[in-house]
């Protein structure tokens, strides 16, 4: 009886003992976890207090960094690619991207690439284009079939009888369609080639009747806008037409408006707006704002397609853009959120590689062919920096060398597919909605 005793004393001794141990160690499993999460908790404040919408925000923090800093911190991270030659499919087309390379690579966070797109019949913009452009540009051309030949005979003369810019700066990447193949000949052959200058005319090559146009077949422009952007090799690009020319030292200037410090805490994400205009042909492209100006007073030169498509043009601000007074330098004249405001804009603009691409189902002849990217750039909440001492300049007569015509097959895809399939993936802001009608 005794043992027994002993036993059961001793069992019941050691079951306090094990719910003394257990409550010590749940108290100190409880402490530690508490003073773990106030720990994360303390380490959390600074970063609250520093965003911009906090009343705390530290000012020494903002004035050291710069705009560049702030608003792309990333862009040290990019890595400057060679202009290798690749071949792949875009849907029904094929792309030779760098098909055609520029001699000159740039570092990818110290230019902007201008990319753009053209048949052989555009090609001669890149003379003027690049007189003006310092930097490296990507162009798609579009050549299906035998156009392929006449493009190729174009690009090899523009490099060697026109402009060693053109050689030096310009990469060409060949867009056709899967049931309009040419004969592709190796980069190496083609580089090999040489032109005679003295025989060969420019004007001989761009004039003949493209085999585009016999066949009736559409113009792919997001095709190639997206091929010639997606092959840039900068963190930031200009996309645009051919046909536009931007002001003169346009790279270097944009630059020293990234260096400067910016201690507001203003960082919503932005593309810069180069106001666009048209001037009357034979008359030399401006190259300051001053002496686009007088052409505008003069009656020779107009906001972009005021003429042929004024629903398109926003002028609130450019009278105001247009006599301010000169000032060295670039710097932001106006900030303006994208938006209703702005219907049926779609404006010329430096901003990142990463930025929304084009619908690639909507061609030019059927027009509205930016609606989607402008509509994500709204939904995304992007402001537009309109700069001062920047624009794009084109000729009335080359804009509108193309007739365009309303395509009832592409307005319908726009209604019914491309405008629903934007409010499924960007969501259905109000205040861009205007932006899809």
């Amino acid at each position: 009886m005794c043992a027994r005793y002993s036993v059961l004393w001793f069992r019941r001794k050691v079951t306090h003992l094990s719910v003394i141990v257990n409550v010590a160690l749940f108290l100190y499993l409880v402490t530690t976890l508490t003073s773990h999460k106030v720990y994360k908790c303390h380490t959390l404040v600074p970063k609250i207090n520093l965003s911009e919408e906090s009343p705390q925000r530290r000012p020494d923090t903002a004035t050291t960094l710069t705009l560049q800093e702030k608003m792309y911190g990333d862009a040290g991270e990019c890595v400057s690619g060679g202009l290798k030659p690749s071949v792949y499919q875009r849907g029904e087309y094929w792309v030779l991207e760098n098909y055609i390379p520029a001699l000159r690579t740039f570092p990818c966070n110290q230019s902007i690439t201008y990319t753009t797109h053209a048949d052989y019949t555009f090609l001669h913009n890149l003379e003027p284009l690049t007189s003006r452009w310092q930097g490296p540009v990507s162009v798609a051309v579009y050549a299906p079939g035998p156009d392929f030949n006449i493009a190729i005979k174009t690009i090899i003369y523009l490099r060697d009888c026109v402009s060693q810019n053109i050689k030096n700066q310009v990469t060409f990447h060949i867009i056709f369609n899967d049931l309009h193949t040419p004969m592709v000949p190796p980069t190496e052959e083609l580089l090999a080639r040489e032109s005679d200058c003295e025989q060969q005319q420019l004007a001989n090559l761009t004039s003949r009747a493209s085999y585009r146009h016999q066949q009736g077949l559409l113009y792919p422009i997001n095709v190639a806008r997206n091929t010639a952007r997606q092959a840039a090799r900068t963190y930031f690009v200009l996309p645009s037409d051919i046909e536009l020319y931007p002001s003169i030292n346009f790279i270097p200037e944009f630059f020293k408006l990234l260096s400067e410090q910016d201690v507001t805490s203003y960082s919503k994400a932005r593309v810069y707006i180069l106001p666009s205009f048209e001037i009357k042909s034979h008359i030399p492209a401006p190259a300051t704002r001053a002496s686009l100006a007088q052409l505008v007073a003069a009656g020779a030169a107009a906001p972009l397609f005021t003429t042929s498509c004024r629903s398109v043009v926003n002028t609130d601000w450019l009278q105001d853009w247009l006599s301010h007074s000169e000032e060295s330098g670039l710097s932001v004249f106006h900030v303006e959120p994208s938006g209703p405001l702005y219907y049926r804009w779609e404006p010329v603009y430096v901003g990142t590689n990463d930025l929304p691409l084009y619908d690639e189902r909507l061609y030019r002849e059927g027009k509205r062919d930016k609606i989607s990217q402008m509509y994500a750039l709204c939904a995304r909440d992007y402001d537009l920096h309109i700069l001062n001492n920047a624009f794009v300049v084109g000729s009335a007569d080359i804009l509108k060398t193309e007739v365009f015509r309303s395509d009832v097959k592409q307005l319908s895809l726009t209604v019914e597919e491309v405008m629903p399939e934007l409010t499924i993936l960007f969501g259905l802001s109000h205040k861009c909605a205007t932006l899809l009608g």
